[in-house]
């Protein structure tokens, strides 16, 4: 019996973008048309690598700067959940480059709470591993702030639960501007703490 289950659900990719270094200030992505995917991520993207130093997301289990598998590849955002974080701050739009965003895609409904292992594999093969949920940020906070004045402040309440997650390279491969995304999720009744 196979461990993930190909579902009917599928996203198309709206937008891809990187982020190319990281300000101390604020989030500096930028769109791009494809994105190549080696197993440690999109080469010269700030997320990049195999490992990654322990951030504040993670300081429960590991001291923060600690050496750890990177799981934070790729940040992959609804088009739809950016829509209703823009509508709550009162914003025709949110910029995808605003979050740092790598992946925008649209047509899976409460994506944001895909479960973690899922699977998100594209045309070629490439595939993305979820890892988890992804937290608001300050930093997008800041950038949303220098971007229009007055609207930033409220972006940690109003992306909760909302900003996507995180992911990884399985498989790589390339992704472009429209291709369709399969989502295949963990073939197991949900945890019952």
């Amino acid at each position: 019996m196979p461990a993930l289950v190909k579902t009917e659900h599928t996203g198309r990719v709206t937008w891809l973008g990187r982020v190319p270094h990281r300000d101390a200030s604020e989030i500096v992505g930028e769109h791009v048309q494809s994105m190549t995917l080696g197993f440690a991520g999109m080469s010269g993207e700030f997320h990049a690598g195999l490992t990654r130093p322990s951030c504040s997301r993670v300081t429960t289990q590991h001291p923060k700067g600690t050496e750890i598998r990177n799981v934070r590849q790729l940040s992959i955002v609804s088009a739809a959940e950016l829509a209703i974080i823009a509508k709550k701050l009162e914003l025709d739009v949110i910029d995808p480059a605003w979050l740092g965003a790598s992946i925008v895609i649209d047509g899976i409904d409460d994506f944001t709470h895909v479960p973690p292992s899922a699977r998100l594999q594209g045309p070629d093969g490439v595939t993305l591993t979820v890892d988890m949920l992804n937290q608001p940020c300050h930093l997008v906070s800041k950038t949303i702030e220098a971007s229009r004045p007055g609207h930033g402040k409220a972006f940690k309440a109003a992306a909760n639960g909302l900003r996507g997650v995180t992911a990884w390279v399985e498989r790589p491969g390339t992704l472009t501007i429209g291709d369709t995304l399969v989502l295949h999720v963990p073939n197991q009744r949900a945890w019952r703490g």
